[in-house]
């Protein structure tokens, strides 16, 4: 199995002299091919900061991120944008989708700006469109699909480019629970089936339990980790029990 992500001394540091705050302290991170991996923490432990860093959107002080065998740390502004392009792939909380085009237009998008041949991205879209079961809503725009369809139509987008890492921010946010599980439920299919590499930052213990494995972060250190072994009945108990240990506002439902 390959490396796909590799952090070595993650720290960041902001402010400067006299009012300085570390939101993460020396972070060693490795997330392999094909793993679903969660991220979580009480509020202010460093998730964001974490997540901001590995998606390109921050630089950190000092440490290495290694993505697919580059360092993206390293990249000038014109070689992320690249990068984020062709080797990431983003999930967010509020869709962000483009309202002027239909959720055909909007999935395809990464492969037009890469100039994919017009036969392979029909080609993709009807994969990744019947992988998460869209097909019937691909002529309508955003406005016209619930939130549930915008967040599956946001992860066709996310991840038919074949992204090496699809990063995950906390997806079921604003989806009610039936929405959220038919979410969860289709990342966690295209994990299995497509070998896609997913790391998720959630609050969410239910949304945490479709993950192989968690990494919980507290105070900008790495606190512990749990694997997945049996049900995900039995994994969502041991995360609430984790979490119970953290503290700090953190969500059960």
């Amino acid at each position: 199995m390959s490396n796909v992500l590799t952090a070595k001394n993650l720290k960041k540091v902001y402010g400067s002299r006299g009012n300085v705050y570390t939101a993460l302290h020396d972070i060693d991170l490795n997330i392999n091919e094909g793993e679903f991996v969660g991220i979580m923490g009480p509020s202010g432990a460093g998730k964001t900061t974490l997540l901001n860093i590995i998606s390109t959107i921050d630089k950190p002080s000092s440490g290495t991120v290694t993505i697919g065998g580059e360092d993206i740390v390293k990249m000038n502004e014109e070689k992320l944008s690249i990068f984020r392009r062709n080797k990431l792939g983003f999930i967010f909380q509020d869709f962000n989708l483009l309202d002027t085009l239909t959720v055909r237009e909007n999935i395809v998008l990464p492969l037009s700006l890469s100039k994919v041949n017009l036969d392979e991205i029909k080609r993709r879209l009807k994969e990744v469109a019947s992988g998460l079961g869209i097909e019937d809503i691909l002529n309508k725009y955003p406005y016209e699909i619930s939130g549930g369809q915008k967040q599956r139509t946001a992860a066709a987008r996310a991840i038919i480019n074949r992204p090496a890492l699809v990063l995950a921010d906390e997806p079921t946010g604003a989806l009610d629970s039936k929405s959220a599980t038919e979410l969860l439920q289709a990342l966690s299919d295209l994990n299995e089936k497509d070998k896609a590499t997913i790391m998720m930052v959630t609050h969410d213990a239910f949304a945490a339990s479709y993950c192989k494995r968690i990494i919980f972060i507290k105070d900008g250190l790495l606190f512990t980790e749990l694997y997945r072994g049996g049900s995900r009945k039995e994994f969502f108990q041991k995360i609430l029990d984790v979490l119970k240990t953290l503290g700090g506002g953190l969500s059960d439902m």
